[in-house]
């Protein structure tokens, strides 16, 4: 088992992405804390999903936006089990608005979420890495840290400075024995329950033809892929890989 003996922590676990990754890990024998904000219910049966794939699992409630919620959740993770290795910084929102028309708690409430959150996060999981002198922090990207769209600004402002941070991390904590990289998600087959975040498929679906004409894979990716990519940059595997991006993407941007 490529995780045997860590603990992971995972932001926005209830579903998608998240929950995928969370059952990856445990697949792979991680101990898990798992967050989300306010989904207690679908929470709860992914900590069960897990518990009953032989790994110890715990369900927190916290808003990474919140800085003393995220201080607490990482003290009561460590209380239990006296460490993390493993650091996925997932949970994100994505509003599509204006630069005119969002106004300004609604820009500094997407850079809570999509960055400051990880700023919280990994202040305070780095001390536990480092006493160890290990450690993996994977961050979250997406489109908007690769490309501009319209109406987008801050939710591409909030992932490309996620990436500076990212790239700023690794060669601070470098010395420490602690990687820290980001993967980006393509076009990916999740639930979507904010259809106002995805004003391009209002009309056609992301999974219509016309959407994937620009991916060379043509199709979309699944939850599981972008798992198994956090899996691999959280295990020794990737033991000399930080700093880095991997875009999850089936070659979206090759051109």
């Amino acid at each position: 088992m490529r995780l045997q003996g860590k603990t992971a922590l995972i932001t926005g676990a209830s579903r998608n992405i998240g929950k995928a990754t969370a059952l990856a890990f445990a697949r792979e024998g991680a101990d898990l804390i798992l967050n989300t904000r306010t989904q207690q219910d679908e929470l709860d049966a992914v900590v069960a999903e897990c518990r009953a794939l032989g790994v110890r699992a715990h369900g927190l409630l916290a808003d990474v936006a919140n800085a003393d919620q995220v201080f607490d959740m990482v003290d009561q993770g460590l209380g239990t089990f006296g460490k993390i290795d493993i650091l996925v910084s997932n949970a994100a929102i994505r509003p599509h608005q204006s630069i005119t028309d969002i106004t300004v708690a609604e820009w500094h409430h997407v850079m809570d979420v999509n960055l400051n959150a990880t700023f919280y996060l990994c202040k305070a999981v780095i001390p536990s890495m480092k006493q160890h002198q290990s450690g993996s922090i994977i961050t979250l990207g997406g489109l908007a840290s690769v490309s501009g769209r319209p109406n987008t600004a801050a939710v591409t402002a909030s992932k490309t400075g996620l990436l500076g941070l990212t790239r700023a991390l690794a060669a601070e904590l470098g010395p420490d024995g602690i990687r820290v990289n980001m993967v980006v998600p393509g076009s990916m087959d999740t639930e979507r329950r904010y259809p106002e975040w995805y004003p391009e498929h209002q009309e056609t679906p992301a999974h219509a033809p016309e959407q994937l004409k620009g991916i060379p894979m043509r199709r979309q990716g699944t939850s599981e892929e972008l798992a198994a990519t956090c899996l691999f940059l959280a295990s020794d595997e990737a033991s000399y890989i930080t700093g880095d991006r991997i875009l999850c993407m089936g070659g979206r941007f090759l051109g």
